[in-house]
């Protein structure tokens, strides 16, 4: 259990999308914003989480037609995703911080968290995977399809720990981070990084 923290924990870590939206959640809606996008990314783990358990993503990963429709569909959002916040920063005021007042819609986070993850194959892909790799063969089937779902919770435990941390200190850089410049800087970033993880989902071989 402590080997399979341990990797979880670094894989988390490593910046994707989640860790984008999250970052322009919390920059637009404040603290609640990015906790309510990190929540519709658990979310979104529990889809593959549930589908692995019962073999559903396994049977998804077999089929190149599926994996590749789903491939699109996730690219295709980040992409939309990353396009529309480079408008956003493009559209920032030069003298003036625009964030003052605005909020980001609750079930708007929720979704952009959600659909994140549960589009994203390549989460399937860890579920099925890497998860594996920690269940014994001698068990039965219920006894591996319950460890699997307990080894995905301490995953998705893991997920709300850090990323609960990571909202929470870019909330506390707010005042500094929503300037307008710097605002438009890391919106830009932030942007670019979707549009590159979306090229790089979809150019992904199977």
């Amino acid at each position: 259990m402590e080997t399979f923290a341990l990797a979880a924990l670094v894989l988390i870590m490593i910046p994707g999308p989640d860790q984008a939206l999250m970052t322009r959640s919390t920059l637009v809606g404040g603290r609640v914003a990015g906790l309510l996008t990190m929540a519709g990314g658990v979310l979104g783990l529990a889809v593959h989480a549930t589908a692995a358990a019962v073999g559903l993503s396994a049977l998804l990963l077999a089929s190149a037609t599926a994996f590749t429709v789903l491939k699109i569909v996730g690219a295709a959002y980040l992409l939309w995703v990353g396009l529309q916040t480079l408008r956003a920063a493009a559209r920032s005021a030069p003298a003036e911080t625009r964030t003052e007042g605005v909020r980001l819609r609750p079930l708007t986070a929720v979704r952009q968290g959600f659909l994140s993850n549960a589009l994203n194959p390549k989460v399937a892909l860890f579920f099925v995977t890497f998860l594996p790799q920690f269940l014994s063969t001698a068990d039965s089937a219920t006894a591996t399809r319950l460890h699997a779902l307990l080894l995905s919770g301490v995953f998705a435990l893991l997920y709300l720990a850090w990323f609960g941390l990571y909202v929470t200190a870019v909330n506390g850089l707010g005042r500094f981070l929503r300037r307008p410049r710097v605002k438009a800087g890391i919106e830009r970033v932030t942007g670019v990084l979707l549009v590159a993880f979306a090229v790089r989902l979809v150019t992904a071989t199977h």
